[in-house]
C-alpha cells in the first residue's frame, strides 16, 4: 500500500526542512529522492545520501566560516546538489538566495548586493563567469563554489573552490564532530526564514521576498494533503530554481511528500527527458503547454494524409466528450467505447509522445492559459488544472479540485486560505503562506499588506456563483478605451497567444480610441509554416516581414476578434491595428522578466515610435532598436514595419441577421 506524507506541522522534531529531511530518511531513506541525467544515464540519490551530501555541504560552510543568519546565493540549472545547497544553507541557519540561471551579471550583482552575500554557489563555467563579473560590481561576493569543473582549470581560484572539495572538507570535519551540523539543525525554528526569493522586477527593481519556514511547509502540506501527494510520485524539475512554483513543487512538496525529483540533463532535453520520467506530478506554465501543442501541430503536418485524417478524427470526439468522461459526467456507452479505442489508436500514443502517460496531477500557471488549450489537454484525459498564486503567498491562493474545473476561473481559495475583494476589485488574501517581509523594504512591505493584515495580490477579480475566482488582469492594467469600454490587455493577450503561430503578444489601448497589438510570431512554428509553402527566409526579421506571414497572423487576430465580439463587456476592445516587431522579446533586453512575464510599460517605452505609428494613419513605421545578443555583444536592429487594419468583427446573432 502507498505510504501517504504526514503534514510537518510544527512538532519540535520537524518544524524546520533540514529537520524534516532527518524524519525523511527514517521514513524512506532507501527511496528514491532525487534523479539526474549526466551524460545520457540517469544517476539516483537515495533520500540516505541525499542527505549525507546535504551534511558534507552543511559542514563544509562552516568551515568557510559562513554562520546564522548570513545569505548564501545558488544558481544554475536544477541539479540534486544544488538543491542539496539550498538545504545545506538551510541546515546551518543561513538564508539560500536562489538567483536565475539565465540572469545577466549585472542582475546577478544587484541581488548578490541587495542580498548581501557572501558565499555563491555556481552550477558551471558560465555561471562562474557571470558571478565574476558580478563580484567586480559588488565587494561583498568573496566565495563562488562550482559543481562542475569543466573549463575552470586555469582559472584564478583565490576565490573559487569545488564543490567536491567542499564536501571533502566538510566530510573531514564531521568525522571528527559527527554532531556539528545536527547541533546547528536544532537551533532551527518554524518562524526563521527559510529562503528569500526575489520577485520577477516586472515594475521595478527587484524586491527580496522573505519565506519562513512555516509560509512554505504549511503551504505545501495543505497542497500534497489537497491533491493525494506520496511518495511514489515522481516530478520533473526543470523550471528556474530561483522561481517560487519550483522551490515549493520540487523542494517543498518534495520533501513533505516524499516524492522523487528528475533533473533533466539540459534545458535542450528536457522534452526528451519528460519522455524518459514520465512524471507522474507536473507542472508547468502555459507556454510549454503551448509549446508541446506546436510540435503536435508540426508533426500532423509532416504525416500522411491517412493518419491526419485519424487524428482530426478522434480529437473531434475527444473535444465532445474526454473532458465528460474525466470529470466522471455520464457519457453514452458508444462515446465511451468510441472514446477507448481513441486511447488505443491516437490518445495514448500522442500522451506517449508527450511524456504525459503517467500524469495523475498537472497544474499550469503563472498567465491565463487559452480556453482551447486547457480544453486539448484534458480532452485527451490529463488531470490538467489551474492554481492562482504569487511568490508573497508562498505560490497557493486558489486551487481547482478534481471534479469542478473551470477554464475561465482559478478555482476557489486554497486550504487555510481566505480571500475578499476590495471595493476596486483587487483580490486580498489571509494565509499561512503569506510573507513575512521584503528584505530591507519596509515602505514596500507595508504597501503589500493591508493595516489588518491582509496581502495586496494586485490582481483585479470576481468570484462566480460557485465561488471560484475570475483573474481579469493586473488591477492597474485594468483601463478604459476613451469612450469607456473596458480593456483588459492581458485578457487579450492571453488569446493571441493561444495560436500556435504567436509566441507573445503587447497590447495597448487604455487612453485611446481603439485597442492595438504588438506580435512576435513563433519561429518554429511559423517556420514550418512557411517552409511547406515555398516561402524562403534567412532570419527572424526577414520572416516576420513576410505578407504571407501578416496574412497568418491577421487570421488569428480576426478569430479573436470574433471570441471578443461574443463579450457585451469586451466587444469594444477588439484589436484593429497590429505589426508584427522584428525581433523577439527577450528579458536581456529588459522587454521580459526572467519568469517571461512582459514589461508593458518598459516596451511601450522603448517603442514608443512604433506605438504612435499604431494609432496613427501610416501603413508603416520605423523603429532602430539597441540589442543585447547572447554573448554580452550590442548591436543595433533597423526596420521598417507594416502595419495592418483589422476590421471589427460583428458578435455573430448580428452578423446572422
Amino acid at each position: 500500500m502507498t505510504a501517504r506524507a504526514d503534514p510537518p506541522g510544527f512538532a519540535a522534531d520537524r518544524d524546520t526542512f533540514p529537520k524534516l529531511l532527518e524524519h525523511a530518511i527514517k521514513q524512506r531513506g532507501d527511496r528514491p529522492a532525487f534523479r539526474e541525467k549526466h551524460l545520457g544515464i540517469w544517476q539516483t540519490w537515495t533520500w540516505r545520501r541525499w542527505r549525507d551530501d546535504v551534511h558534507a555541504i552543511a559542514a563544509g560552510l562552516l568551515e568557510l566560516g559562513a554562520a546564522r543568519g548570513t545569505t548564501i546565493t545558488v544558481t544554475g540549472d536544477n541539479r540534486p546538489l544544488l538543491y542539496g545547497a539550498l538545504c545545506a544553507a538551510q541546515c546551518i541557519g543561513a538564508i539560500p538566495v536562489p538567483l536565475y540561471q539565465d540572469a545577466v551579471a549585472e542582475e546577478m550583482a544587484y541581488v548578490i548586493d541587495h542580498a548581501e552575500a557572501g558565499i555563491a554557489f555556481a552550477e558551471d563555467q558560465e555561471q562562474v563567469d557571470k558571478l565574476l563579473a558580478a563580484g567586480a560590481r559588488t565587494a561583498r561576493l568573496g566565495r563562488i563554489i562550482y559543481d562542475d569543473p569543466r573549463g575552470l582549470r586555469d582559472y584564478d581560484h583565490a576565490r573559487l573552490t569545488s564543490l567536491e572539495s567542499l564536501m571533502a572538507m566538510g566530510r573531514e570535519a564531521l568525522a571528527k564532530d559527527p554532531e556539528r551540523v545536527r547541533r546547528e539543525i536544532a537551533k532551527g525554528k518554524a518562524d526563521d526564514i527559510g529562503v528569500m526569493l526575489y520577485t520577477s522586477g516586472t515594475t521595478g527593481k527587484p524586491k527580496g521576498v522573505m519565506l519562513t519556514y512555516a509560509n512554505v511547509m504549511v503551504t505545501a502540506a495543505n497542497a500534497v494533503a489537497f491533491d493525494r501527494l506520496t511518495d511514489r510520485d515522481e516530478i520533473l524539475a526543470y523550471l528556474p530554481m530561483a522561481w517560487v512554483g519550483d522551490h515549493i513543487f520540487s523542494y517543498g512538496e518534495a520533501l513533505v511528500a516524499g516524492f522523487c525529483v528528475a533533473c533533466p540533463e539540459s534545458g535542450a532535453t528536457v522534452l526528451t527527458d519528460l519522455r524518459e520520467i514520465g512524471p507522474t506530478f507536473f507542472f508547468a506554465p502555459p507556454r510549454i503547454f503551448e509549446n508541446l501543442l506546436t510540435q503536435v501541430t508540426i508533426r500532423m503536418e509532416d504525416a500522411g494524409a491517412l493518419k491526419r485524417r485519424m487524428f482530426r478524427y478522434f480529437m473531434d470526439h475527444a473535444r465532445r466528450v474526454g473532458i465528460d468522461i474525466l470529470d466522471g459526467k455520464p457519457v453514452g456507452a458508444a462515446d465511451r467505447l468510441l472514446y477507448r479505442l481513441g486511447e488505443l489508436l491516437v490518445y495514448g500514443p500522442l500522451k506517449n509522445v508527450l511524456g504525459l502517460s503517467r500524469m495523475r496531477v498537472g497544474y499550469t500557471a503563472g498567465e491565463a492559459i487559452g480556453p482551447d488549450l486547457f480544453a486539448f489537454y484534458r480532452s485527451l484525459g490529463l488531470n490538467l488544472k489551474q492554481l492562482y498564486g504569487m511568490t508573497e503567498a508562498s505560490v497557493f491562493i486558489c486551487l481547482q479540485p478534481d471534479g469542478q474545473i473551470k477554464v475561465d476561473t482559478v478555482g476557489p481559495a486554497a486550504p487555510d486560505v481566505a480571500i475578499r475583494l476590495a471595493d476596486n476589485g483587487e483580490v486580498l488574501v489571509k494565509s499561512p503562506g503569506v510573507f513575512k517581509l521584503y528584505y530591507k523594504n519596509e515602505a514596500a512591505t507595508a504597501e503589500a499588506k493591508t493595516s489588518d493584515g491582509w496581502l495586496r495580490t494586485g490582481d483585479a477579480g470576481v468570484f462566480d456563483a460557485d465561488g471560484h475566482l475570475k483573474i481579469i488582469d493586473r488591477a492597474k492594467d485594468v483601463g478604459r478605451l476613451r469612450d469607456g469600454t473596458l480593456f483588459a490587455p492581458k485578457y487579450i493577450e492571453n488569446k493571441l497567444k493561444f495560436f500556435a503561430f504567436i509566441k507573445e503578444a503587447v497590447a495597448f489601448g487604455a487612453g485611446r480610441d481603439m485597442a492595438t497589438a504588438f506580435i512576435n510570431i513563433d519561429l518554429e512554428a511559423t517556420g514550418n509554416w512557411a517552409e511547406k509553402r515555398g516561402i524562403a527566409y534567412a532570419s527572424y526579421q526577414e520572416l516576420a516581414a513576410k505578407p504571407e506571414v501578416y496574412d497568418l497572423v491577421a487570421d488569428c487576430v480576426a478569430q479573436v476578434n470574433r471570441d471578443l465580439a461574443a463579450d457585451p463587456a469586451l466587444a469594444g476592445s477588439q484589436v484593429r491595428r497590429f505589426l508584427i516587431l522584428h525581433k523577439e522579446l527577450d528579458a536581456d533586453d529588459g522587454e521580459l522578466t526572467r519568469t517571461r512575464k512582459v514589461r508593458r510599460s518598459f516596451i511601450a517605452e522603448r517603442y514608443q515610435s512604433l506605438v504612435e505609428g499604431l494609432y496613427g494613419d501610416a501603413p508603416r513605421a520605423h523603429i532602430a532598436t539597441d540589442v543585447i545578443f547572447e554573448d554580452g555583444r550590442k548591436g543595433r536592429l533597423e526596420a521598417d514595419l507594416a502595419i495592418r487594419d483589422m476590421p471589427a468583427a460583428r458578435p455573430q446573432r448580428e452578423a446572422a441577421e
